[in-house]
């Protein structure tokens, strides 16, 4: 297991945006468009979070479930992969990945209970994805995420007042219904959330920034991606996403 991000195969495995908005052919075949293909993804990663918060699991397992989901999607189509079923298997291999396991049966009752129109999963299919997710991702199960770099740059920028956390926690949560994971360092997305923040909530980090030695464009592009996602988010409906589900003969 790599000792940190710079030597593990997260790093080495980045992508470029356009090699991350790529369509599987059978998908293609479907009539799955770009946009389809970010709504599912964006709708399941919406799904984990509201299972997990009733699974009682900690934010961290829920990061590194969706990035396993999306990880997925970058190799696997979404006809083979069915979404739910993934989604369900990655936060259950999510779980013993981040040592904070929860039994199966649970997820199985608890994602009957929350969508019994959509989830007819038993247990055997949620272990049988399990390792047809494990091979998906190259068995590399290790993730970094950007909040330990957050913790340590909101008290070094001396933001770590109990609002300003709760704020730009939550945008790097907000993150993971896109694909930056996928394509940046996990501390370059934590200083463009903060970065957003501090526009937000009028503090003056300027110096602080120019004192990291980093490329200040590239943070700001993050946050431009942020900015545009929050937009966006404004137009995603009921309708369009059923339209995307529908490709692939499944209900939302």
């Amino acid at each position: 297991m790599a000792a940190n991000f710079w030597e593990s195969s997260q790093y080495k495995q980045l992508l470029d945006q356009e090699e991350v908005d790529v369509v599987q052919p059978l998908d293609k075949e479907r009539g799955i468009t770009i946009e389809d293909f970010k709504l599912i993804k964006f709708h399941m990663s919406n799904h984990i979070m509201k299972l997990a918060q009733h699974i009682k699991v900690r934010q961290r397992v829920v990061a590194t479930a969706i990035t396993y989901m999306r990880r997925v999607y970058t190799r696997k189509s979404m006809v083979e992969f069915e979404p739910r079923l993934v989604a369900i298997a990655c936060l259950y291999l999510a779980s013993k990945a981040e040592e904070s396991i929860v039994q199966a049966r649970n997820l199985v009752f608890y994602s009957k209970r929350l969508y019994p129109d959509e989830y007819k999963y038993e247990l055997k299919d949620i272990l049988g994805m399990e390792m047809r997710v494990l091979e998906a991702l190259d068995y590399y199960l290790v993730v970094f995420h950007p909040y330990r770099s957050l913790s340590e740059f909101l008290q070094d920028a001396a933001l770590n007042d109990v609002n300003m956390n709760q704020f730009t926690w939550g945008i790097v949560n907000d993150t993971y219904k896109m694909d930056l994971i996928l394509v940046h360092p996990p501390y370059r997305i934590a200083l463009a959330c903060i970065y957003i923040a501090s526009v937000q909530r009028e503090k003056d980090i300027t110096a602080w920034l120019q004192d990291l030695n980093d490329d200040m464009n590239l943070v700001k592009n993050i946050a431009m991606e942020i900015l545009d996602f929050y937009e966006n988010y404004r137009t995603i409906t009921d309708e369009k996403v059923s339209s995307a589900f529908s490709k692939l003969a499944l209900k939302p």
